[in-house]
């Protein structure tokens, strides 16, 4: 992306390519408007069209105005970058999560991964709890179904009344994961 266009920031209410596609279609739908009411006969009425609170949004946390020609302009060229190179993210959860859950983990994504990174959200009701994430090399799994897949002999041994047949390959355990005996005793 271009370097003056590194400086804007998205708003958290753009969370996927679609937001940034509908946030690129009003500024351009703006910028024609206002290009073609400063050739209109001076003294006729005009009435400027209704902006949505992403565009509103973005405007003010980037401090541009949208009646001013290259603000526009550099909102477009931004838009345009982040909706063709921008790094997105899929994440499947086993229901629809809440939007301000949305908006908090785009927000921290965009404070810890990258300051563009786009998410798009899925469903997969059959992983339980937790979620799985994709991005172009990477897979994780952090689902409850994958936490008894690894620790299928623990929990086998617990329902049978056995003792702990452990596992035997060490699997790495995620940050705040639960531990092997928490998910044995659930």
């Amino acid at each position: 992306m271009e370097h003056n266009n590194s400086i804007l920031v998205l708003p958290v209410g753009a969370v996927g390519r679609l937001d940034v596609g509908r946030l690129l279609r009003e500024a351009e739908a703006l910028d024609e408007f206002l290009t073609q009411a400063a050739v209109r006969e001076p003294g006729t009425a005009l009435k400027l069209p209704k902006t949505s609170k992403l565009l509103d949004d973005m405007l003010t946390s980037n401090k541009l105005n949208g009646l001013v020609v290259e603000d526009r302009q550099r909102i477009i060229s931004f838009l345009q970058s982040v909706k063709g190179q921008a790094p997105t993210m899929h994440i499947s959860f086993s229901a629809d999560p809440s939007p301000l859950f949305v908006q908090r983990l785009v927000s921290y994504l965009r404070a810890e991964i990258h300051p563009l990174v786009l998410l798009q959200i899925g469903l997969q009701p059959n992983i339980g709890a937790g979620c799985v994430v994709r991005t172009t090399n990477k897979y994780f799994d952090f689902s409850l179904r994958q936490r008894f897949k690894e620790n299928r002999g623990v929990l086998m041994s617990k329902l049978q009344g056995l003792p702990d047949k452990k596992p035997e390959t060490p699997v790495p355990v995620a940050v705040g994961a639960p531990t092997a005996p928490e998910v044995a005793s659930v």
